[in-house]
């Protein structure tokens, strides 16, 4: 059997979200065994699985990628979207927008440390669909 559900997400400041709460009330119960997979529907934000306990591990991530690709750089030819777009699109590629996640005994099997994250990488993405599709 397979459930599908698209949400909205909230307008989110630039940086990595944890959204695990807003996928787990959207989907409700869970089956006793699936695969979840989460697709975000969009080319200028991501999906990453990553500590969720220190929030130093984001603050990092978010300096290492910015430092990898920097608002504005000279060498950009797609720039009609502003100087946060590029980048955007680089960093969204290297994360990816797609998570799969296996589901057992009506949780999602996670590490004790993982959470789900929207990693926003516009100054002003706005709202964001995200697909999340159960497959039992």
């Amino acid at each position: 059997m397979v459930k599908q559900k698209e949400i909205v997400l909230p307008a989110f400041s630039k940086g990595f979200h944890l959204i695990d709460n807003l996928v787990l009330d959207a989907l409700g119960e869970l089956p006793e065994m699936a695969m979840l997979n989460l697709f975000l529907k969009h080319t200028s934000a991501a999906l990453m699985l990553n500590e969720n306990a220190d929030p130093d591990v984001r603050i990092d991530l978010d300096t290492l990628f910015n430092r990898i690709a920097p608002e504005g750089a000279p060498f950009y030819t797609h720039v009609l979207e502003g100087a946060d777009d590029m980048p955007a699109h680089f960093k969204s590629a290297v994360f990816g927008t797609s998570l799969t996640i296996p589901i057992t005994n009506h949780q999602l099997n996670t590490g004790t440390w993982q959470g789900i994250y929207l990693c926003e990488f516009r100054r002003y993405g706005g709202h964001r669909k995200l697909v999340l599709t159960v497959y039992s």
